[in-house]
């Protein structure tokens, strides 16, 4: 039905070639808080040589509860009052052998309830554990390292603390793996077809869970040398592809039909060099207005708004910064993130706190913790609370399911940022007084600083998330900056 199906490439590639040079708003912190204590963001180098770091920054938003265990993969998922830790191969391979089910029905004390022992769960997760809350359905592909094959489990999670796992036989036995590539995946709104993108080479399939207990390729195509994640409008027919530095616009309508040939048309491409490894998108809109917000990995990006209204002629109307971020302030970026890792202070996974007329952006930010934006006005944004949680320094070898403990294990310096320090160099905008600062030498990480790499997710006035070295987190967002609407629902986008 469909197998190997090519693109349309129909439409045209536009070039974005201009830096942001603004960052959010700051948050004006209230009281109980313990702010940050230098440029917005920034974990400074004297904060995390001096053991302050170790207390964390937070502003309008406290922890009220956790559940740290091993630490917590890439990406992590979340149902009802249940939440689902991501996994790192190999450690996966030993305790807890799996995505371990945290239920946090009392948000104080939220507790694991069992573990999820499949191919799937055991062989790394990454960034493809995803819920898809219409058929109550949790799925996840094993990714060891970077890139993954193979097997693919579906859970049913209506009783969300004990998830049963739907497809026993073909994703699942070991003698019966699926043919695609994944990095990452994730379901569309009707929870019919699960879609896995791998980065090397950039094949795209769609797995057809129409019956979860028999998963099927259904259409498969590479749409570009690299993919990452995406983002797929309600009604199925269009996917915001993340590419190697922008997005591709698809109509995968027929797909979503289920038309026995599909084709699937190009409707637009945005390439920039403002940021690299686009991550994801959140489709919203406001006043009827589509408009998605789209995350950069790396290169200090930030997360980009663009008015989606032709899909052909996409506008790109904002990007949120951090202070960190800015190419003004690269060298201070270098400065403080030596010896955090390859990743510095890099936006990752974002989530609104509804699809139409959202009012808040939750984001996990690489260094900076988790972010929480105003976002009432897509052209003017302005951040109301942060959380960074507290470094977890000397714990790399009890933190087995953190990434960023492995990655501090080893090669420590900020690679991922390499073309955004090279713009800077190139601009004369690196001051090297200020870049090669106390921690110049730290080749090594020594976890001074935390990863939060996955998306946040609104309950209430709380935030449920994942960090890699803290755990499972409750975070309170404090009542004089934030509301939650009656109709709240956290989108992530795929």
């Amino acid at each position: 039905m469909g197998l190997c199906s090519p693109a349309s490439a129909s439409a045209g590639t536009v070039w974005i070639g201009d830096v942001g040079t603004v960052s959010a708003a700051r948050a004006e912190c209230g009281p109980g808080s313990l702010p940050e204590t230098g440029l917005q963001g920034d974990v400074p180098a004297e904060d995390r040589n001096n053991g302050r770091s170790m207390q964390g920054y937070r502003c309008n938003m406290t922890r009220v509860g956790q559940y740290q265990g091993k630490g917590a993969g890439t990406v992590s998922a979340d149902y009802d009052h249940c939440s689902y830790t991501g996994t790192l191969f190999p450690a996966s391979l030993n305790e807890p052998q799996g995505v371990q089910v945290i239920d946090v029905a009392d948000p104080k004390n939220p507790v694991p309830t069992t573990t999820l022992g499949e191919p799937a769960m055991v062989g790394g997760t990454w960034e493809s554990l995803k819920v898809n809350k219409e058929r109550k359905l949790l799925a996840a592909t094993a990714v060891p390292m970077i890139e993954g094959a193979g097997y693919f489990s579906v859970y049913d999670i209506s009783d969300c603390a004990h998830p049963k796992l739907l497809n026993t036989r073909a994703g699942t036995d070991l003698t019966m793996p699926l043919p695609f590539l994944s990095h990452e995946g994730g379901f569309s709104p009707d929870g019919r077809t699960y879609w896995a993108s791998g980065v090397a080479p950039g094949v795209m399939s769609a797995i057809d869970v129409s019956d979860p207990s028999n998963p099927r390729i259904i259409w498969q195509s590479v749409q570009g040398l690299s993919e990452h994640g995406f983002g797929i409008t309600p009604d199925g027919n269009t996917m915001y592809l993340s590419v190697m530095s922008g997005i591709t616009i698809l109509d995968i309508s027929a797909i979503q039909r289920r038309d026995p040939y599909p084709v699937v048309p190009q409707l637009g491409t945005y390439l920039w060099q403002d940021g690299q490894f686009n991550q994801h998108s959140i489709p919203v809109t406001y006043s009827g207005k589509p408009f998605i917000f789209s995350p950069d990995e790396a290169g200090s990006g930030g997360v980009k708004v663009f008015d989606v209204s032709n899909p052909s002629d996409a506008k790109l109307v904002n990007r949120i910064k951090l202070e960190i971020n800015l190419p003004d302030n690269i060298d201070s970026n270098v400065r403080s993130s030596m010896g955090g890792g390859a990743f510095a202070y890099d936006s990752h996974y974002c989530s609104a706190n509804r699809p139409v007329d959202p009012t808040a952006l939750a984001c996990g930010w690489f260094g900076s913790g988790v972010r929480v934006f105003d976002v009432r006005d897509p052209r003017n944004v302005r951040e109301i609370a942060y959380y960074n949680p507290p470094a977890q320094k000397n714990k790399t070898a009890e933190l087995t399911n953190s990434p960023h403990a492995l990655a501090s294990s080893s090669l420590a310096v900020p690679l991922v940022d390499s073309a955004s320090i090279a713009r800077a160099i190139a601009e004369g905008k690196m001051d090297p007084a200020v870049a090669l600062g106390p921690r110049a030498g730290n080749l090594v990480g020594d976890m001074s600083s935390d990863w939060c790499s996955s998306p946040p997710f609104f309950h209430g006035n709380q935030i449920w998330v994942t960090c890699s070295d803290n755990g499972f987190m409750t975070l309170q967002l404090d009542n004089n900056v934030y509301a939650a609407p009656a109709n709240q629902d956290t989108v992530v986008g795929s």
